[in-house]
């Protein structure tokens, strides 16, 4: 009873996530963030591989999606701190979600609850003639603490996840083995006894 609940949070849990990180992917996709949009869509294969895994008994597919997550939880840890500037990162000026391509920042930068975005000009001479030079102002919540809850929401259900996986992992395993033991004498070719005849062959000598 236990292990069919783990099979089915783990399978809920998925499914969550899937849910989440599509959501995700489409915000950077509209802020052209392309690490995020990478490692969203890496994540998302994976845990289909997971979400397949699961459901068919394969615990090499969990314990690959499992893996998975120690990344993963790292990935957002990094993101959280990039949007909270911690250590020598700055979410002005650092174009690593971009990889250095471009100059864009979060799609909630402008369109988060409330903001106003106001268009500057004339633009500075730094700014490239592709882009708008804006102010943003108004805004009920910041966007880098979205992003940051984003990120936050990611590595609960990773942590979620990975503690699922284990548990199913384990029970698959077990449950594997007490097959092993119990069609043991199958495996070695194990043949019950036979019967015997009682009657003893005599030799015979037949005349020339």
């Amino acid at each position: 009873m236990g292990y069919c609940s783990g099979r089915c949070t783990l399978i809920f849990i998925c499914g969550m996530q899937l849910v989440c990180v599509l959501e995700r992917q489409i915000f950077d996709f509209l802020g052209y963030q392309w690490a995020p949009i990478l490692a969203n869509f890496v994540h998302i294969i994976i845990v289909i591989l997971g979400l397949f895994g699961t459901i068919q008994y394969r615990p090499r597919y969990i314990t690959g999606y499992a893996v998975w997550l120690v990344l993963w939880v790292t990935w957002n840890v990094f993101v959280i701190c990039f949007y909270l500037e911690a250590g020598d990162l700055s979410k002005e000026t650092d174009l690593i979600l971009t990889f250095n391509i471009s100059m864009h920042r979060s799609w909630w930068m402008e369109n988060g609850p409330g903001c106003t975005v106001t268009s500057v000009t004339p633009a500075p001479d730094w700014a490239p003639e592709d882009h708008r030079y804006i102010t943003v102002s108004g805004c009920f919540l910041d966007y880098q603490y979205i992003e940051v809850a984003h990120s936050s929401l990611q590595i609960a259900l990773a942590l979620a996840g990975f503690i699922y996986a284990c548990y199913v992992v384990k029970c698959i395993t077990e449950e594997e083995d007490s097959f092993d033991f119990i069609g043991g004498f199958d495996s070695y070719g194990y043949q019950g006894p036979q019967k015997t005849s009682h009657l003893q062959l005599q030799p015979m000598y037949m005349s020339k």
